[in-house]
């Protein structure tokens, strides 16, 4: 593969990998290449280059980058498709621990990755990605980069928690999304209302229960034959729990904070419902009305 000097390549160079070499790290890190194929990932890249190419992001095409195994990847969202199928490879070069995004099909040109490169828009990304500082909106060329010059945190996975506080009470009480309810902490006991991204079935409450916080809102899991998915729902209330659930159709479970943003609430308790939680309620609404005291007035 030819080799360029620090920063942006000769456009359109074309090397005879099919790889256009557009950045190089002046730190020595490595490179971003554009390609117009995943398949175009090669060994060359392995550990080192961010690899823009212009293909769907499904398992198939991340299969040949993860044996590749590059620094980082981006490919395109291509409508996203039924169960997520054009961007399902994120989180299979997740579990491989690669820092992997895509662009919105709109914002450029399938099968031409210089223009990719130049032109996309991220739109979804694995949290490899996310740990390098890659978000929603952001240029594919600043993502390419952000991959390029930054690692993933290295953690376990009961590490990897995303708790994020959403609301602060004025007592110092808060709204807190993180992703599951095991990942509740001591703080939480008895002061904080937690959005969490599991469903609400029976395995659930030994959680709940544990982590006892003054409020809860989690996942109904689809429902689930004869409404488990959202049984420990009623269960906790004899703990003096007060939950919901969200509809596991509009917010992603595993992630506590499209629980926050996206969801809506499917169900409530006896306990929320005295504080005025109601199905249909956006999940940010429901969250406050939770965590109000009886004397908050």
């Amino acid at each position: 593969m030819s080799s360029q000097p620090a920063g942006e390549a000769v456009p359109g160079q074309q090397t005879p990998e099919q790889q256009t070499v557009v950045f190089t790290s002046p730190t020595g890190r490595g490179r971003i290449c554009a390609m117009d194929s995943a398949y175009h990932v090669d060994p060359s890249n392995r550990g080192r280059d961010v690899c823009v190419n212009s293909s769907y992001c499904g398992v198939l095409p991340a299969r040949f980058i993860a044996e590749a195994a590059p620094r980082g990847a981006i490919g395109m969202d291509c409508g996203i498709g039924p169960e997520g199928s054009a961007i399902a490879g994120l989180w299979f070069l997740e579990a491989l621990d690669i820092p992997a995004a895509v662009a919105d099909v709109m914002s450029a040109r399938l099968g031409d990755g210089v223009h990719l490169y130049r032109n996309g828009v991220i739109s979804f990304f694995n949290q490899p990605a996310a740990d390098c500082g890659v978000r929603a909106g952001m240029a594919v060329a600043n993502a390419a980069r952000m991959m390029l010059e930054n690692d993933p945190t290295p953690a376990a996975a009961d590490e990897i928690t995303n708790r994020t506080v959403m609301h602060a009470a004025s007592d110092g009480r808060c709204v807190i999304a993180t992703d599951s309810i095991a990942f509740a902490t001591e703080v939480d006991r008895g002061r904080n209302v937690l959005v969490t991204a599991g469903h609400t079935g029976r395995s659930a409450v030994p959680y709940l229960r544990r982590a006892s916080p003054w409020g809860f809102i989690c996942s109904d899991g689809g429902r689930g034959m004869d409404d488990s998915g959202m049984a420990g729902l009623f269960i906790v209330e004899a703990d003096g729990l007060a939950g919901a659930t969200v509809d596991a159709r509009r917010a992603r479970m595993g992630s506590g904070l499209s629980h926050y943003q996206d969801g809506i609430i499917s169900a409530a308790n006896a306990l929320a419902a005295a504080r005025g939680v109601e199905i249909g309620m956006p999940c940010p609404e429901a969250a406050l009305l939770l965590l109000a005291r009886p004397d908050d007035s």
